[in-house]
């Protein structure tokens, strides 16, 4: 019978014990992996080229995953939405913000734009529902902001009929849109903005800036995909803001909400629709009125009891007390005659509630004139 030489036994065990030892080994390796997917972190795919600024189409920013005219956001482009929104004739918008990795935005002032980072993008889609006579959804224009290290830049997005892409333009243009706003029938000769119309109403000085996205408007609640939080608190968690806000915020009402009181509902729907212009350094300061939500608990800043710069027949103030017929404000709101309504770009018709909550307001002071 073959007998197996003592050194050769020798061997084997140690081939033995050696591929015990690896065996080992790799289940360690293989146990531990899971804790270096954990250390994973995605990257957004969202492309910044600051030199190639403006992209020809909207698609080449990957802001949106999928159909992209169901404006799902790619990680790292989040929602968001001021407390009271700015009237575009009765359109419908979604707002998002992306900013590059490792860098973050600052608190300011309660009713300043965040500082925002260089490579920052503000995404802005105005749409309609309900478009007639088939009754769907028709996308019109995605609007970028990109900030440089300079200034922030424009650029606006058509979408096509087939709503599939949109093309870059800053030329200026109108579309007829009819819809139905909560089962009314309405009809609107669209403005898609031009580069000048841009300017115009985010003139700061020789700089332009962003409008809505200041603490005192985004100091509420948000139904985000992973659920509802304060959407201050959500850009400090996305690491977007520095966590260096006040206790406090002097915030807006929402306009539209009939539980807060009306001076703060008015002062609120002025803010966002008028104060952009009507501030230092804008478009329209030459104008008495400041309708920035933190100087219009001063009245004055309203217009209340104040005398037209531009005489208006029949107009004895810009507000006077109890009077909304005769009040300057009122008539410019309430009526969409291009060479007197108010605002002068970003409506072309009349928005109706806003109308009667000044025309109440108005008819409820009791102030005296003197």
């Amino acid at each position: 019978m073959f007998k197996t030489k003592p050194y050769i036994i020798k061997k084997l065990l140690l081939f033995a014990v050696a591929a015990l030892f690896l065996a080992i080994l790799f289940s360690c390796s293989n146990d531990e992996s899971p804790a270096h997917d954990d250390d994973f972190i995605p990257v957004s795919q969202v492309v910044l080229d600051m030199d190639a600024f403006p992209f020809n189409t909207l698609a080449e920013y990957n802001f949106f995953e999928g159909e992209m005219k169901a404006q799902e956001p790619v990680l790292g482009v989040i929602p968001y939405e001021p407390i009271s929104t700015l009237f575009t004739d009765y359109a419908k918008k979604k707002r998002f913000v992306w900013m590059p990795s490792d860098v973050k935005a600052n608190y300011v002032s309660d009713d300043t734009y965040l500082d925002f980072p260089v490579g920052t993008f503000l995404i802005k889609t105005f749409y309609y529902n309900n478009v007639q006579p088939s009754n769907t959804t028709r996308i019109i224009e995605t609007r970028v902001m990109l900030k440089k290290s300079d200034d922030w830049y424009f650029a606006d997005y058509i979408w096509n009929d087939d709503q599939t892409e949109a093309t870059f333009s800053l030329e200026g243009s109108f579309t007829n849109i009819d819809f139905l706003e909560n089962g009314v029938a309405k009809s609107t000769n669209y403005r898609i903005p031009s580069f000048v119309e841009c300017i115009t109403c985010h003139k700061s000085g020789d700089n332009s800036v962003p409008i809505g996205v200041k603490p005192q408007n985004l100091n509420n609640v948000y139904l985000y995909a992973d659920g509802s939080q304060n959407q201050l608190e959500k850009l400090i968690a996305e690491g977007y803001l520095e966590p260096n806000l006040p206790t406090t915020v002097n915030t807006v009402v929402n306009w539209k909400d009939e539980t807060q009181p009306i001076d703060l509902r008015v002062r609120s729907y002025i803010d966002i629709n008028c104060a952009h212009c009507h501030t230092e350094l804008a478009y329209c300061d030459y104008r008495p009125m400041r309708f920035a939500f933190g100087n219009t608990a001063d009245q004055t800043n309203l217009g209340v009891c104040v005398e037209p710069d531009t005489e208006v027949p029949g107009m004895t103030k810009i507000v006077e007390p109890s009077i909304k017929e005769r009040s300057v404000l009122y008539y410019r709101i309430n009526t969409a005659a291009e060479e007197i309504r108010m605002p002068l770009l970003g409506r072309n018709i009349i928005h109706e509630d806003a109308v009667a909550l000044i025309g109440e307001w108005i008819d409820g002071l009791t102030t005296e004139c003197e």
